[in-house]
Parts: structure tokens; C-alpha cells; sequence
């Protein structure tokens, strides 16, 4: 897919001002990251999730697991709203990962600090989500209260871990609390909007 079509497909006719249709951003990271709880807090609307118990060896870190995508909403008062779609955490369903990712505006990527294998398997989701839409994203690093040391070092190791420069916010993140999950979100919404103001400011100027 190339860097113009990923273009076209994230910001043609999106924007967050307009009353026409939805806006969507796609929560992803690894198994247990915290996505569906994330939308949970966050949806105006019962979350749509397609959880299933977990059988195999991961059961022994939570017993259930998103085996298609979790769907909530939020809606602001001039009509306009955000549809927010959360991913599985396993590569295995990379196909549903595709489909989530058509459209989207923004992505916020969430990694489970407790986990080793989160960050390394994070890098691999955001450098997949990357290739399928040229997007302004944002990491949340959850569960930090399972880790020791200080979350500002914690937030750098997963950055550098990530392979992300400066201008991505990485922020710590309790999906449980609304604060937490409001804060990422903004994050991308300024980020959309200066690049949609930016790609309006070329066209008109070519």
C-alpha cells in the first residue's frame, strides 16, 4: 500500500467538526494490554465485545480474551462523534486487524508494563498498524503499579523499546480511569486535527 493511498483512506471527508459521519480510532496493542477496558471506560454506549475464554497457556493471565474487535462510542454536542474499535492482542488474528484498521484516523497503542513480552510484541502491532494507514498514534503503558521504579523511566524503556522518537506521547495509563483514557484520546485529537489543517493548508497552497 503506498504512502498516498494509506493517506486517502485515513483523512478523505474526516473531521472531528463536521456532523456528516463518524470518526474512527483503533485501540490495539498485546494480549492483556487493556483495550477492552480502556473502551469501556471511556463509551457512552455498552461496549460490544466479542470476549471468549482463554484455554490455552495465557489463561494463567487472564481468563478471557477479545477474539474480534470491541466496538464504543463517544458523541459531542455539536453531532459529531468518535467511534473507537479495540483489537485482539494475538497475531493470529491479524485479518480481523486489517479490517479494524480501514479508515481510521488515529490509533492509540496500549502495552502491559508487567509484561516482558509486551513491549517487543507492541512494536511489532504498531509497525503493522503503521503499514496499513499513515496515522497519528499515541502508547499508554498500563499496569505500572505491578512494576517497581519510577514511571518516568518506565515510559522511556518503553519508547526506546518501541522505537519511537520524542514527538510520540508516550503516557502512563490506568485504562480503569476515565482521566487516564481521556488524556491518550486527546492526545490523538490534536494530533488529527493539526494534520488535517496541515494536508488542507498543501492542497490549497498546490
Amino acid at each position: 500500500m503506498t504512502a498516498g493511498r494509506r493517506a486517502s483512506i485515513a483523512y478523505h471527508h474526516h473531521d472531528f467538526e463536521s456532523r456528516a459521519r463518524p470518526v474512527k480510532v483503533v485501540v490495539a496493542g498485546p494480549f492483556a494490554a487493556g483495550k477492552t477496558t480502556f473502551i469501556a471506560t471511556i463509551s457512552e454506549v455498552a461496549v460490544l465485545a466479542t470476549e471468549r475464554k482463554v484455554t490455552d497457556h495465557l489463561s494463567a493471565i487472564k481468563s478471557t480474551t477479545t477474539v474480534a474487535m470491541d466496538f464504543g462510542r463517544i458523541s459531542f454536542a455539536n453531532g459529531a462523534s468518535i467511534h473507537i474499535f479495540g483489537t485482539p492482542g494475538q497475531r493470529r488474528f491479524e485479518d480481523i486487524w486489517s479490517a479494524v484498521a480501514d479508515g481510521m484516523v488515529g490509533l492509540v497503542l496500549l502495552v502491559h508494563a508487567g509484561d516482558d513480552r509486551s513491549a517487543t510484541e507492541a512494536r511489532a502491532i504498531l509497525e503493522t498498524f503503521r503499514h496499513y494507514a499513515d496515522v497519528p498514534f499515541c502508547v499508554g503503558v498500563t499496569h505500572l503499579d505491578r512494576v517497581e521504579g519510577g514511571s518516568e523511566l518506565l515510559l522511556e524503556e518503553v519508547r526506546v523499546g518501541l522505537g519511537i522518537g520524542p514527538g510520540v506521547p508516550v503516557l502512563a495509563c490506568d485504562p480503569r480511569h476515565r482521566a487516564d483514557v481521556k488524556a491518550l484520546l486527546l492526545r490523538i485529537f490534536v494530533a488529527v486535527q493539526e494534520r488535517l489543517q496541515r494536508v488542507e493548508g498543501e492542497a490549497k497552497g498546490g
